[in-house]
């Protein structure tokens, strides 16, 4: 049987077959000088639409203050039809009540009314992201999705100019696109993300927290593909993508209001809509797979005053709840991201994280190394609870480096998990403390 294979090219959102984006500049972030101000012209709201309607699917924050335009694409999303997605930054329209809701109503009709074409409001999805419990400038807003509809296009050029609208403390844009075959049709699925702090998602298709997981950006992923999809399959298939990449990253353990992912497949290529259990919906999974996770570690190595990418790696847990609970108190804790970001392997600091999680340990069972990431070899600094004599040089050496693995072995059990995680840095505090000098960097 031939191996599945995919390839990676540009134009991220819009390479797949009917896909237009843009992104436009309307002064919803509102120029200034101050810390809290974006300090110049920089592109604010986004809009991507398909030429036809498509199978959507998404998954979304399960913080219990979630914004407007979350509870609007969650009932939305639940129609299994979509046409077009209308994002805005620097605002999130969170914990502004009825206004807020009649705003995320309001953007989707603008939209649907600016692209034409017969497309639908309720196929119109909405997201936000910015400061919360500051009503939308709604006159900016409008102005902006005219613009935006205008402006609709093809090509790398549109998908980076959505991409850059959708950023906030973002220092670089995040996208990608995958290129394969599907039942004998080429296909295509790219997508577009933002992150950089208020980063440890926790989202699911209902918006509720799932039973037994501590999950906790704002983070946000548009993925588009011209790959005919059956909506369900397109739910379960994201539903597992995003609980192995978005659900798998922290930079600071905060779970955002307004965290989306939405997906959406208007089946342009011809193919034969896959099917779960055959080879052409495991071949569509592992692409997916690999765009999300993709995604997700460009918001880490994005994260705000990150110095360093670390893979936490647990082993041997009782269970995969308790593998889970102990790499998010590991990768969460201050004092050992701090440690992280002086290149210190500390490793008494590490099991005192773990200690505190609601894991199962036993101090004299635990193991605790390093590796650089792909190498097989691991420098273990703790071996069964006592020091090892590997040299302190060689554990620096390791993890000082910009990116390295951390492997904790529990030895109780076959559970595992994987966290993408960030240091803490003095440039993390200075960027989010506030200054009560510059009103306009306080509040939400």
């Amino acid at each position: 049987m031939k191996k599945f294979s995919f390839e990676e090219i540009g134009g991220s959102v819009t390479a797949p077959q009917g896909f237009r984006a843009a992104g436009v500049f309307c002064d919803i972030k509102r120029l200034g000088t101050g810390k809290g101000s974006n300090k110049g012209v920089k592109r604010d709201l986004a809009l991507i639409v398909s030429d036809a309607t498509a199978a959507v699917a998404g998954t979304f924050t399960t913080n219990r203050v979630c914004a407007a335009p979350v509870k609007l694409c969650l009932e939305r999303v639940a129609g299994g039809r979509a046409q077009a997605i209308v994002v805005n930054s620097g605002n999130a329209n969170a914990c502004t009540g009825r206004q807020g809701l009649r705003d995320v109503a309001a953007m989707a009709r603008m939209a649907a009314e600016a692209c034409g074409g017969g497309i639908s409001a309720r196929e119109v999805l909405v997201a936000s992201t910015g400061r919360i419990g500051v009503p939308l400038p709604m006159a900016q807003v409008r102005k902006g999705i005219v613009e935006a509809a205008r402006r609709l296009a093809g090509g790398p050029e549109a998908a980076r100019d959505a991409c850059e609208a959708i950023m906030t403390s973002d220092t670089r844009p995040k996208g990608i696109c995958v290129e394969f075959m599907l039942g004998g049709k080429n296909i295509r699925l790219g997508g577009i993300a933002k992150g950089a702090g208020m980063i440890q998602p926790g989202m699911s298709q209902t918006g509720n927290r799932p039973a037994l997981r501590p999950l906790h950006a704002t983070m946000l992923c548009f993925l588009t593909t011209d790959a005919a999809v059956e909506g369900k399959f397109l739910q379960t298939a994201l539903n597992e993508a995003v609980a192995k990449s978005f659900n798998r990253i922290t930079v600071d353990g905060d779970m955002s209001t307004n965290d989306t992912v939405l997906i959406l497949a208007n089946g342009r290529a011809g193919n034969a809509p896959p099917g779960a259990r055959a080879k052409e919906g495991r071949d569509f999974q592992a692409a997916l797979d690999h765009v999300t996770l993709a995604l997700a570690k460009k918001i880490v190595l994005d994260g705000e005053g990150a110095s360093r990418f670390v893979t936490v790696r647990v082993t041997g847990a009782g269970s995969a709840g308790d593998a889970d609970a102990a790499a998010r108190a590991v990768a969460n804790s201050a004092l050992v991201r701090t440690s992280w970001c002086g290149g210190d392997p500390n490793w008494g600091r590490i099991l005192c994280a773990l200690g505190y999680s609601v894991a199962e340990v036993v101090e004299n069972k635990i193991d605790v190394g390093y590796s650089q990431p792909g190498q097989r070899e691991v420098l273990y600094s703790l071996k069964r609870g006592c020091p090892t004599g590997v040299s302190f040089g060689a554990l620096c050496r390791c993890t000082t480096s910009p990116a390295f693995d951390l492997h904790i072995n529990l030895h109780l059990g076959s559970g595992a998990a994987v966290i993408y995680a960030a240091d803490l840095t003095e440039a993390y505090v200075d960027f989010n403390k506030g200054d009560v000098n510059d009103p306009s960097s306080l509040g939400g």
